[in-house]
């Protein structure tokens, strides 16, 4: 299950195929180093989405 609190370097190692995920949303500089070592919280706040609600969107995609 994903959280909040995990990586996104975390995110992709475990679950690469949630890249197209995150790239939808606007995520789009998921190689950057800086946001390797991000969370998932945090780039939804610097992205102006709602953490909970990507986290939602993550979990369901890996569910499906």
């Amino acid at each position: 299950m994903v959280t909040k609190e995990m990586t996104i370097g975390q995110l992709l190692m475990e679950h690469p195929t949630v890249a197209p995920v995150l790239m939808e949303v606007g995520m789009h500089c998921l190689g950057c180093p800086s946001a390797q070592a991000e969370s998932l919280e945090d780039a939804a706040m610097v992205h102006g989405l709602d953490a909970d609600l990507l986290v939602e969107k993550i979990n369901a995609f890996l569910n499906a």
